[in-house]
């Protein structure tokens, strides 16, 4: 049985996912009795777009006196946002007024976010990471996807990058931040931008890159009953429509930002889709998990949230949101936590499984 954690791009909402893993790390703690237990330990495969990459490489980071063991937790993936979202995301009125907010130029200057990543990685490559993982990006001038792959680069150094450039591809936005300009470990060169133009959630890239690894019990790919699927989401709020008496005047300047939004939602909703109805058609539907605001009831939610108000306001807001998100969702993180700890014991769990 393969454990896939999935993690959605979206900016500064990246903070309500990371909460919410820092609930289901400390669950795995508790009832592993281990307070040094991390989320590598019990996932097999990860998956991440944008923040949701940056997530997947804080979570996957080898310590550097041992490589068996993470360098940092969930809660040090949250501080991250918590820390560091007001620089990665500061643009003073000037900057917004000659980039006309972000239309006429990137509204963000990559230095602060490029800073905190040598920080958090240094030196560290994406071959180097703990589990196997894709992060996904893509490529302007070869009109292509880019999907970085930790198996891949272990073997090819070709395929091989230094981790914070890694991150520094997948979250490169159109409109927020320049497009990242990386060379692999032999001096290739790629131009990058964020992989949320393609798959903001990138469930159904991993489960894709799963099938086609060969089960070691059965010789053949791992068919849908092998996995145990965990997706995260970033929305905070039910999708809401668009005025469309007031989009019928729209130009291509005022397209631009909800154009982004809508582009995103849609992949998301797509993907959740198709996987739901992948786990109900083998019949295993409580093998796949999605969580995102749709899936709770009862849930204060938050009107407006940009994926770049990291306003100290906001991230207190975003915090808040996860954790009455994880509160509301303790009965299925519970689940989760038990399912990724025995994997031999999850068609047993999920047979009996009711939310």
């Amino acid at each position: 049985m393969k454990r896939i954690l999935s993690i959605d791009g979206g900016g500064i909402r990246g903070i309500v996912p990371a909460t919410i893993l820092v609930a289901l790390e400390k669950k795995i703690q508790t009832l592993t009795g281990n307070g040094a237990a991390r989320l590598s330990d019990f996932f097999d495969f990860f998956a991440g777009t944008s923040t949701g990459g940056i997530l997947t490489s804080i979570l996957l980071c080898p310590d550097e006196n041992d490589p068996t063991k993470s360098k940092y937790s969930a809660e040090d993936a949250l501080n991250l946002y918590k820390n560091f979202g007001n620089q990665i995301f500061h643009s003073n009125i000037w900057q917004k007024i000659t980039t006309l907010g972000g239309l006429a130029d990137e509204l963000y200057n990559a230095t602060p976010l490029e800073n905190i990543l040598e920080e958090y990685f240094a030196n560290i490559r994406l071959a180097n990471l703990k589990k196997p993982c894709i992060i996904t990006a893509y490529d302007v001038e070869r009109r292509s996807a880019f999907i970085f792959s930790q198996e891949d680069a272990t073997h090819r150094q070709g395929y091989d990058f230094y981790l914070k450039d890694v991150c520094r591809a997948t979250s490169a936005a159109p409109t927020y931040f320049e497009l990242a300009t990386i060379k692999s470990l032999t001096g290739v060169t790629y131009n990058l931008i964020d992989g949320g133009v393609f798959a903001n959630n990138p469930a159904l890239c991993a489960y894709t890159e799963n099938k086609e690894i060969i089960n070691p019990d059965t010789q053949k790919g791992y068919s849908t009953k092998d996995l145990f699927f965990v997706s995260l989401g970033t929305d905070v709020k039910r999708s809401e429509g668009y005025n469309a008496k007031k989009m019928k005047n729209w130009g291509a300047l005022t397209w631009a930002k909800p154009l982004i939004d809508i582009m995103m939602a849609g992949v998301n909703d797509t993907t959740d889709f198709h996987l739901r109805s992948l786990f109900k058609a083998a019949q295993v539907p409580y093998q796949y998990h999605r969580l995102e605001a749709n899936a709770v009831n009862n849930i204060r939610q938050i009107n407006e949230s940009q994926m770049d108000d990291a306003s100290e306001e906001n991230i207190e807001k975003l915090i808040e949101f996860g954790t009455e998100m994880a509160q509301s969702l303790d009965y299925r993180l519970n689940f989760i936590a038990e399912c990724v700890i025995e994997p031999a014991k999850i068609i047993e769990k999920t047979s009996i499984a009711t939310f």
